[in-house]
């Protein structure tokens, strides 16, 4: 384990950022998890950043720019990230952890869940390329790190929409004491949230973004932006779609879901971009049994339980149901 050498401290750059899963001609903002983090950190000398070979493929890199005494480069040793980071938070530091999703789950799952969360340490986990957000295939299509992350007892999971999500979730995943595993967009972000007026994401509370009267889409991550896509292209066919956002998936705020189910005679749907089996689909399904609440209807509208194509991601998302037409084009064939 080595620490960046002391030096200047350089100006942040977002040059060398990655692009993402921007539309053409979305607005975008650049790196909000690493400018966030280097703006939360200033005030709090506790915050150090651990990586796994990827900092500028995570935008850790800017918080290694900013703070080199407090970065930590753990070369392609998930474990070992995972391990360090749970050691430094007993000595009463907040590490940020950031790796890919597969790496972060599938490789280093026994860590996390022995070194970190059964001794409730305060480690933030921050993985980019969830879901479906990369054509390179199963090796790197976390498409089941929900249903991994959401066994593990006492583990909070946060999925943000878009820029402005993860640029307010940064200062309070820091805060709230225990771990958290934080699905991470990184590099050019789309910014949608900021149009919702009076929008802030609260750790732990989903958010009613829009009401309709036929369908209420439930969703996270990048799904929520999809999930208002389709709603104005279905508002053209006269079908009137709500859109809750759901941000925090453990702990789920079930009393909003319920509220927003109970007694409405519409169609819900859950949008995820995550495997149907074991992700916010299910946890939802779930709540609403539990508390004997039935909808009209219920659809799971995330991607299949099988090992996903590689290829270019605009053509993958309509392939496996995730694009704006293609979850539009369900609605419409759950509604008929």
């Amino acid at each position: 384990m080595s620490s960046a050498s002391t030096q200047q401290k350089p100006r942040l750059t977002t040059s060398a950022m990655i692009a993402s899963i921007a539309s053409e001609g979305q607005r975008v903002r650049a790196a909000p998890f690493g400018k966030a983090l280097v703006a939360y950190a200033e005030s709090r000398p506790d915050v150090v950043g651990l990586t796994a070979d990827l900092a500028k493929y995570t935008d850790l890199h800017l918080f290694a720019q900013a703070y080199p005494e407090r970065f930590y480069q753990m070369g392609m040793a998930e474990q070992l990230l995972m391990g360090a980071a749970g050691g430094m938070a007993k000595e009463g530091l907040v590490p940020f952890a950031t790796t890919y999703a597969v790496f972060g789950t599938r490789r280093a799952y026994d860590f996390i869940h022995q070194v970190i969360a059964e001794e409730n340490l305060n480690v933030k986990i921050c993985c980019a390329l969830p879901g479906l957000t990369t054509g390179y295939g199963p090796s790197h299509q976390a498409t089941e790190d929900l249903a991994m992350m959401r066994g593990i007892p006492g583990l909070t999971i946060v999925d943000p929409c878009d820029a402005l999500d993860i640029e307010q979730a940064v200062p309070q995943i820091a805060e709230h004491q225990g771990p958290v595993y934080m699905r991470l967009l990184r590099g050019q972000v789309p910014l949608v949230l900021d149009e919702i007026e009076g929008y802030r994401f609260e750790l732990g509370k989903a958010k009613m973004l829009r009401e309709g009267s036929d369908v209420l889409i439930i969703a996270s991550g990048i799904m929520t932006m999809r999930a208002l896509e389709a709603a104005e292209d279905l508002a053209r066919d006269n079908i009137g779609v709500a859109v809750m956002h759901s941000p925090t998936i453990k702990p789920l705020d079930e009393a909003s879901l319920v509220e927003a189910v109970r007694y409405k005679h519409r169609l819900v749907v859950v949008a995820e971009n995550h495997s149907v089996i074991g992700g916010l689909g299910e946890a939802v399904a779930s709540a609403l049994l539990r508390h004997r609440v039935q909808p009209a209807g219920f659809q799971l509208a995330g991607l299949p339980d099988a090992f996903l194509d590689a290829g270019a991601l605009p053509t993958l998302h309509d392939r496996y149901g995730i694009s704006r037409e293609a979850l539009a084009g369900r609605i419409k064939r759950w509604l008929a």
